[in-house]
């Protein structure tokens, strides 16, 4: 039985679903922009412009003994950037609104843009190389291709995609526009802590906000893929239903008779009778039984009538079933003298 809680969420109105964004002028401006810009932060780091220079100011400023107050709040708040806890709680939400609105949208859009974001963050990360601040072998060097992973940031742009996710399935207008604000001071956030703790460049955490922007502003490309795979689990779940009632047995009535082997009555002869399907009552009542075919052995008896052993009247032997002995006598007789011994 279904507690009250779920009986009263069926009886509520599904929210009004919104048209996915699509790629309007307006969008495509914006991922234009973001796209240039990205380009340009790579640049700058290659040719080791004034924004390295700008990386090495920050890291030798060491913004965590400056203000070290707030290093243990700062701790904490890093954590609303990675990947594994903020992905589980995202995942808790959405996942409750898809069985909500029996749609599989949310959770396969937080999929689609985790994976372009592992794809496209970790070959960048891979291909650069960089070393963070802490790492760092040479004052006023971009640290490229020295065998490290941190440019662009992965904890920026998680923030931005994770948090971002919400507000681009947000079912209203006003709901989108509050979760972007939220989403973007969180990220904003994330990124300059990451710089405060020094394990991560300014350049870095900037090409990490416009990774993530790109992969918000570009989700739209992406839907047609998101509705087909949904429309495809949607079928497997059709066939596998069907292949399953068509599997179930057919459940039989209760009193049905059904069909047992039974043998035929000795006929008396020493050759046992043949099994024969006669129909029995399960429920306790006596079911009519169908007049069944005589087997090929006993047609030629056939006129001859047979009696079962349980319908003989049973004869009580006369006299005591004990074989006489040759030394007993009847009981109630005389006993014939004994021979004396001795003489």
């Amino acid at each position: 039985m279904r507690t009250d809680i779920f009986a009263r969420l069926d009886r509520e109105p599904e929210p009004p679903k919104i048209e996915p964004p699509r790629m309007s002028r307006h969008r495509i401006a914006l991922f234009g922009g973001t796209l240039a810009f990205y380009l340009a932060i790579v640049v700058a780091v290659l040719i080791g412009s004034w924004l390295v220079t700008l990386d090495w100011k920050v890291m030798l400023f060491r913004p965590y003994q400056q203000w070290p107050g707030i290093h243990a709040f700062l701790d904490y708040y890093v954590v609303l950037g990675q990947r594994g806890p903020t992905a589980v709680m995202v995942a808790c939400w959405l996942g409750w609104r898809s069985w909500r609105q029996h749609t599989l949208r949310p959770l396969l859009t937080l999929g689609a843009s985790l994976l372009l974001l592992n794809l496209t963050v970790g070959a960048v990360k891979l291909g650069l190389g960089r070393l963070g601040p802490h790492y760092a072998t040479q004052i006023g060097s971009a640290e490229l291709f020295a065998g490290g992973d941190i440019f662009p940031s992965g904890h920026t742009a998680n923030a931005v995609v994770t948090w971002g996710i919400l507000a681009y399935l947000a079912t209203t207008p006003r709901a989108r526009r509050y979760l972007s604000a939220v989403s973007a001071v969180v990220s904003l956030g994330v990124g300059l802590t990451t710089v405060y703790l020094g394990t991560h460049w300014l350049s870095d955490v900037l090409l990490g906000w416009a990774a993530g922007l790109l992969i918000l502003l570009g989700l739209p490309w992406v839907e047609p893929l998101i509705t087909r795979t949904e429309d495809w689990i949607f079928a497997v779940r059709e066939q596998l239903r069907a292949r399953r009632r068509t599997a179930l047995p057919v459940p039989v009535a209760a009193g049905a008779p059904q069909a047992v082997l039974l043998p035929q009555p000795d006929s008396g002869d020493g050759a046992g009778g043949s099994p024969v399907l006669e129909p029995v009552a399960t429920g306790g009542r006596p079911a009519a039984s169908a007049p069944a075919a005589p087997a090929a052995g006993t047609r030629q008896r056939a006129h001859t009538s047979h009696v079962v052993r349980s319908e003989r009247t049973p004869v009580t032997p006369a006299g005591s079933r004990r074989p006489p002995h040759a030394d007993r006598s009847p009981r109630g007789g005389t006993s014939p003298a004994r021979p004396v011994a001795g003489g």
